[in-house]
């Protein structure tokens, strides 16, 4: 076996069908324990969330508003996987995919408030004064100094995983984006833009400096400046997105009903919702759509709650109820979206879809070009992809730094952002497909140690939960 195939074995045991079933099984359990409050209470959820995202709020030293927690936590769980992976789920296992990625959506709702409610409720000071949290310090603060241990395996997984998912893959990510958008505006059929002969190419060293420069100047800021910048990026990569896919979705409604239709059909008789037989299960299916819609809001992963740690939020409940909406915002709107403007624009002849094969964000792009014009579709692709890459890169730096922290101490910090910033240059120049399989699977094994503390906590966080309700919810 080559070291290739090594890796990619790992990863896939990382996010094979047993995972799966505990990062959905956790989601359902805790959803169970708390009477499904992702359904029962929506009206207070959503009042205490969507209702207060424009309210006025005042950070003290070390701390972030409760919206900019949830900004630099969404920064990173809305990323390239919300078009290119979503995209790659529907092609590979069918429209029936996208059921059981809002499956995996709904009770992962719980998992994600969980997460962010021990975050606040465990968390600590540091040297420097600032809000330190995630499940490193749940499980230390909340189980007890013998399991430190296992936040420190949770650490040390999240640190590593940091430079190939929040970092190198993000870099090529807008570099590849950024050359399809030159390339729709091609002149001629052989793929080149004559600029004194040659093809017009963006390389990704450029760009690998061009964004280790601006990382640099926000993260070393700390959190304060990471907060200050998402809650701002965050809703613009948001709304422009979100608009577009609207049109195109708008433009192809009369084929909605038929959309929905393959989904529905598809999550149970896969290629019955495609008209044919493409090898494509029912366990094809529910492995892509559960697995991206877990990868995609991150759920259970254990990255959001580092983000969160830092708000001027003092009751845990009222945080935590932004766990749940920022798993609506990631997959059940922004994931849907996509979705259904790829579908829509394949029922009305925009796009064609090979069924079985893995998509990307060019098919999304194709889709949008179909009712917005090749350019326009392709530029806006574009900046979304590169946004989102942006963010994400921004979000990671912070988890992985905090990471870092919790095993080595305050003053390892300024190096491993320095580290950090160094691989955005370096990583934009490698192969990383081995790079990007190995991060994904530490990416999924850190669900581990927190899914651990996630269901040895569930008392605390149940308690602290009913105890919020009968005094603020009647």
């Amino acid at each position: 076996m080559t070291l290739s195939q090594l890796i990619s074995t790992i990863d896939d045991i990382a996010w094979g069908p047993v995972m799966l079933l505990l990062l959905v099984g956790t989601g359902f359990y805790l959803s169970f324990r708390m009477g499904f409050m992702q359904f029962s209470r929506i009206p207070y959820w959503w009042k205490n969330t969507a209702g207060k995202l424009f309210d006025k709020h005042q950070a003290g030293a070390g701390e972030v508003t409760p919206f900019q927690a949830l900004t630099t936590a969404l920064a990173a769980t809305v990323g390239t996987g919300n078009i290119a992976g979503v995209t790659g789920a529907i092609f590979i296992g069918g429209p029936g995919a996208v059921f059981w990625m809002w499956i995996a959506a709904l009770v992962g709702m719980m998992t994600k408030y969980s997460e962010v409610l021990l975050a606040v409720r465990f968390r600590e000071r540091n040297a420097k004064g600032d809000w330190v949290g995630g499940p490193m310090y749940y499980i230390k603060n909340g189980l007890g100094q013998n399991w430190a241990w296992l936040g420190g395996v949770f650490a040390v997984l999240a640190a590593l995983a940091a430079f190939g998912i929040g970092n190198a893959t993000q870099v090529q990510s807008i570099a590849d984006a950024i050359n399809n958008a030159i390339d729709s505006f091609t002149p001629n059929a052989s793929g080149t833009f004559l600029f004194l002969g040659s093809q017009v190419r963006v390389s990704t060293f450029i760009v690998g400096c061009i964004v280790a420069a601006f990382v640099g100047l926000v993260t070393l800021g700390g959190i304060k400046r990471i907060g200050q910048v998402t809650e701002k990026l965050v809703p613009f990569m948001a709304v422009v997105y979100i608009i577009s896919a609207l049109i195109v979705i708008f433009a192809n409604i009369k084929h909605i009903g038929t959309v929905f239709g393959m989904i529905f059909q598809g999550a149970f008789n896969a290629d019955a919702a495609i008209g044919g037989a493409f090898g494509i299960t029912i366990m094809t299916s529910i492995k892509k759509g559960v697995g991206r819609g877990c990868f995609s809001n991150e759920a259970g992963l254990g990255s959001a709650p580092i983000a969160h740690a830092a708000t001027s939020e003092t009751d845990p409940v009222k945080q935590g109820l932004y766990g749940i909406f920022e798993v609506f915002m990631d997959t059940i709107v922004i994931c849907t979206l996509t979705s259904l403007t790829v579908l829509s624009a394949y029922c009305a002849g925009g796009i064609d879809i090979t069924w079985g094969s893995g998509g990307n964000g060019s098919n999304v792009a194709a889709a949008m070009s179909s009712v917005l014009g090749s350019k326009l579709g392709a530029v806006i692709i574009a900046v979304c992809l590169s946004l989102f890459a942006l963010s994400t890169i921004l979000s990671w730096s912070l988890y992985g730094t905090r990471c870092c922290e919790y095993i080595f101490g305050h003053k390892s910090v300024k190096v491993y952002q320095i580290l950090f910033i160094c691989f955005i240059i370096i990583g934009a120049t490698m192969s990383l497909a081995d790079a990007w399989n190995l991060a994904d699977a530490l990416n999924g094994f850190m669900a581990i140690p927190n899914l651990i503390a996630l269901l040895a906590l569930s008392g605390v966080t149940v308690k602290l939960t009913k105890e919020h309700l009968s005094k603020n919810a009647k």
